[in-house]
């Protein structure tokens, strides 16, 4: 499990726009391009274990500053959809 765990991981922070939308677009999950834009290069380079609760949500908290707290909340139903 720690091995799938870490792919996810790495791919969440190494995400380019193009990818995200894709992702989005496979799980029903409405985000614009230029929130795709914004969330990957905030993501670019970070740390983070979205399976660790408290980590996705100040993860999340911090995509809902830069973006809206909507798109956070869609972008968060993503990233849920990866850890199961």
């Amino acid at each position: 499990m720690a091995i799938f765990e870490n792919i996810i991981n790495h791919k969440i922070g190494n995400i380019s726009a193009d990818e995200l939308l894709k992702y989005a677009s496979q799980f029903n999950i409405s985000i614009t391009k230029g929130q795709a834009e914004k969330i990957a290069g905030y993501l670019r380079g970070k740390k983070v274990n979205i399976f660790i609760d408290s980590e996705r949500t100040a993860l999340v908290k911090q995509i809902a500053r830069i973006t809206s707290p909507e798109t956070a909340k869609e972008v968060n139903k993503l990233f849920v959809k990866f850890t199961k």
